[in-house]
């Protein structure tokens, strides 16, 4: 694949020589600014004419003459990519890259507040081809369980439609600007606003005519874990064929007395939602000391986990199109587009480092003398977290969110994702 990492003294000029590309080619393709400005550790991405190679994770009973019929590839295909494989002696577990015309196969969900058109319009319209579902961030609920709307969702709905993308009620438990554990506990435990909570959702969804519900449930009180499932239950109960999508909190053990992540039961969630999207984004998290978003080291735990209680076809991982700056030492933090970050380094002449562990790229840089710590995704993360959706074999991803520019992540999906639409 063509990741070129800028090296001191390397120009734009010659990398496109090198890679035998036009350097307006080069610069839209990672959003560079103009000018030939470049700094030492960007990533440039330069697609190869080929689909990048898969990764297949080898399963007991396998052997690679069934794995390479199953990739429509040559068995001297996979022991090239592959030096030193042993056809004969395949371990359970083992990685293989494998050398496929076959992209990868993915559901996707982005998720969007209401718009009547505008920059939110033009973001849809880009990225429509990229998108099984956009889940439109525009409802609550009262302690009684009534759903309420939070602006008007209806031009995102028709737009969705028309561009091919199924748009999806996005509900959360929202008070005074924040998620609110007392107001998704009071619902829940109480069997007639929970029962109210759910019609009052389909009734939404039938005036509006979504093709289902992406439910954000967030800081589920512990107590309340059992009910949560209840509530699922019925919802998914009422919406028949259409989408059930869950959201929850990332870990990496059943803690279910914590208060953060205690309230999702992934295996009870998995048995029910049509889709459970683990939020694999916020490691390094505003006001919190300086971290990778979304390391790959923790996603790779998380997906341990999530497979373990819900069938890997119903998961979805989350990938951040948002980066970090934190202010050293307060920790004041800052949020912008990956593509912002990018370009900051460059403006600011800031050499970008590359965290091993991590897979995620960083940098500093000292506005009026102070520190800046900040973190990000470039081609780099993003193919490394691709590759591992692939080796888990899950059902897909979710961005937050729309409108925030990644050129790198739209031009790797046109590449390599065959993005599923139903």
């Amino acid at each position: 694949m063509g990741i070129h990492v800028v090296k001191a003294g390397d120009t734009l000029f010659e990398i496109a020589k090198k890679y035998r590309r036009e350097i307006a080619e080069i610069r839209a393709l990672n959003g560079l600014p103009s000018g030939d400005e470049i700094v030492p550790g960007l990533a440039l991405y330069i697609p190869a004419s080929k689909v990048e190679n898969r990764i297949y994770k080898v399963k007991q009973g396998d052997f690679l003459g069934e794995i390479a019929a199953r990739f429509d590839v040559k068995i001297p295909a996979i022991l090239k990519a592959n030096p030193g494989l042993k056809p004969d002696v395949l371990k359970i577990g083992q990685l293989l890259k494998i050398p496929t015309r076959y992209k990868l196969r993915l559901k996707t969900l982005s998720f969007s507040f209401p718009a009547t058109g505008g920059e939110v319009f033009s973001a849809l319209e880009k990225s429509a081809e990229q998108l099984t579902y956009l889940a439109i961030v525009a409802y609550s609920f009262t302690k009684e369980g009534y759903v309420y709307v939070i602006g008007d969702d209806s031009s995102m709905i028709a737009k969705s439609k028309q561009l091919g993308v199924m748009p999806l009620l996005m509900i959360r438990n929202f008070l005074n600007d924040e998620f609110s554990p007392e107001l998704a506990g009071g619902v829940l435990d109480n069997t007639e606003y929970r029962q109210r909570l759910v019609r009052s959702i389909m009734s939404y969804v039938a005036e509006k005519g979504y093709a289902g519900v992406s439910m954000d449930i967030e800081f589920v009180p512990p107590a309340s874990r059992a009910n949560y499932v209840l509530l699922l239950r019925e919802l998914k109960k009422a919406l028949g064929r259409l989408v059930l999508q869950v959201n929850v909190h990332a870990k990496t053990e059943d803690l279910p007395n914590n208060r953060i992540v205690g309230g999702h039961d992934y295996k009870g969630i998995g048995k029910i939602a049509d889709i459970t999207a683990v939020m694999t984004i916020d490691y390094g998290y505003p006001t919190g000391p300086p971290n990778p978003i979304s390391p790959i080291w923790w996603m790779k735990d998380v997906l341990d986990y999530a497979v373990s209680k819900i069938p890997a076809r119903k998961i979805m991982t989350a990938l951040p199109l948002y980066s970090y700056d934190w202010e050293v030492p307060s920790n004041k933090t800052a949020a912008s587009s990956v593509l912002r970050a990018q370009n900051r380094a460059i403006e600011e002449k800031s050499d970008i480092h590359f965290d091993l562990k991590a897979a995620s790229p960083w940098y500093q840089y000292w506005p009026k003398k102070k520190q800046h710590d900040v973190w990000y995704e470039d081609i780099r993360s993003i193919t490394a977290k691709y590759q591992l959706m692939d080796e888990y074999e899950i059902a897909g991803t979710t961005f937050w969110r729309l409108g925030l520019e990644f050129p790198q992540n739209d031009a790797y999906i046109k590449q390599n994702i065959l993005v599923l639409k139903s």
